[in-house]
């Protein structure tokens, strides 16, 4: 087991890591931007390194930065966490090259994992279903031109290297496909350094459903039951719930089995996410594998009893799995809520500043995770997530009856959030049915 691990990561899952080290008897090293000074995870660890200025380029994202800090404080390990180096193939090489453990997959899945082409190659590979498109990325319109004619408009152009819904545009017909084409290029090689973009059939009002796997070095992968992530504003999850509201038991097999064999394909180990799309009539298709942690995970976590964090840990450590596939049993129902701090009612401006007063949420039922506290100031530079609402209880109906209770207990002054959206969804009809895709917020709650 590591005798000390660095946190290479801010905010809530900082935070998140720094206790499931504690949890281990882990001593652990925090570090942080000039910008992070006053940040909550800071006080949790046993030893903090500021790593630069504010710019994520010059801190959280500067490699030698973080290995001079990891090796000034001579850790085992480095949890990257989710978001900045988690998925950075380079920075995982780099830490093997210094005999320092990356907590996650190893640089080979990731690169395999991260290009989706690459990774769409493997789950065919793998029997299991994918989106119909292209064989591999398409190099220019005339091509592109064809593959749409082949499948069927409307299609949809993704960027390989892609996330976020930065590279990907869909295509009706020949004019917006030229356009779309040469447009997703464009912001792909401006976004990810890469142009690489590829074509899938485009399915109308699809449900976003994922598989949580985890696996360790000896071949035993395990999943962890499903996460409906279809509650997304321009491709950023908002909400997330287990299990899906609308998955029969067959189906939920054979998506557990489909990510497991893929997992196994991908010689992959630590946690990580397998995403499907799921067409109205219960159809699932391959959409990515995020190798990384995800900023959702505490839904499964409450599902089913167990601590992924933890679990990453120890299977870093050379540990087998502490559970099996058996083991694994999905008990009541968990929904998330991310709290941004941005402006619904405004087309979701940014509120960074200062909280004035705080007041979380708690009782029966109810997770939050946040790194913030009645006056710190929220920095501009970083996502602007200041906290997860997690609810947990035996049936979605109650769940849904103590999120309303919860968001409503939750006072930030100083800075407006996404709560009241909240609120507003979970009195929505559709929402309380279960009756929701991926365009549920952007058709519903988005200004125009």
């Amino acid at each position: 087991m590591f005798h000390r691990i660095l946190v290479a990561n801010r905010g809530e899952i900082a935070l998140r890591i720094l206790r499931a080290c504690k949890d281990l008897g882990i001593e652990t090293v925090a570090v942080y931007s000039e910008a992070d000074r006053d940040s909550l995870h800071l006080r949790y660890a046993d030893e903090t390194i500021c790593i630069g200025p504010p710019a994520s380029s010059m801190s959280y994202l500067n490699i030698p930065a973080i290995i001079a800090a990891a090796e000034i404080a001579d850790v085992e390990a480095i949890h990257p966490g989710y978001g900045f180096l988690s998925e950075n193939a380079h920075f995982a090489e780099v830490c093997q090259s210094c005999n320092i453990k990356f907590i996650g997959p190893s640089a080979t899945a990731i690169t395999q994992c991260g290009d989706k082409v690459a990774a769409k190659e493997l789950a065919a590979s793998a029997n299991v279903p994918c989106v119909p498109g292209s064989d591999g990325p398409v190099d220019n319109e005339q091509d592109a031109l064809r593959i749409a004619r082949e499948i069927g408009f409307p299609v949809l152009i993704k960027a390989a290297a892609g996330g976020g819904g930065r590279g990907m545009r869909v295509a009706h017909n020949d004019p917006s496909l030229v356009t779309g084409f040469h447009s997703a290029r464009s912001e792909a090689e401006s976004a990810f350094n890469n142009p690489t973009v590829y074509i899938e059939k485009f399915i109308d009002k699809p449900r976003h459903v994922e598989i949580q796997i985890m696996a360790d070095m000896h071949g035993n992968v395990v999943h962890l039951g499903e996460r409906d992530c279809s509650l997304q504003r321009r491709h950023q999850k908002l909400i997330e719930e287990s299990p899906c509201p609308v998955l029969d038991e067959d189906t939920r097999k054979a998506m557990g089995e489909a990510a497991i064999r893929l997992a196994k394909v991908a010689n992959y180990y630590s946690a990580g996410t397998v995403e499907f799309l799921l067409d109205q009539d219960k159809n699932f298709y391959f959409i990515e594998i995020n190798s990384r942690i995800q900023v959702e995970h505490p839904v499964s976590e409450a599902v089913t009893d167990t601590d992924l964090i933890r679990e990453m840990i120890l299977v870093a450590a050379g540990e087998p799995l502490s559970f099996r596939q058996e083991d694994i049993e999905m008990r009541g129902h968990a929904i998330e809520f991310r709290i941004n701090a941005e402006d619904p009612d405004h087309n979701f401006k940014p509120s960074p500043g200062k909280i004035q007063s705080f007041v979380p949420p708690a009782g029966p039922g109810v997770r939050w995770d946040s790194h913030v506290y009645q006056g710190y100031t929220v920095p501009p530079h970083y996502d602007s997530m200041v906290g997860k609402l997690i609810v947990h209880r035996r049936t979605r109906k109650e769940a849904i009856a103590v999120a309303k209770r919860a968001i409503a207990e939750i006072q930030m002054e100083g800075i407006a959030t996404t709560a009241p959206l909240f609120l507003r969804i979970l009195e929505h009809s559709d929402f309380c049915n279960g009756d929701v895709d991926t365009g549920f917020i952007d058709r519903y709650f988005t200004p125009r």
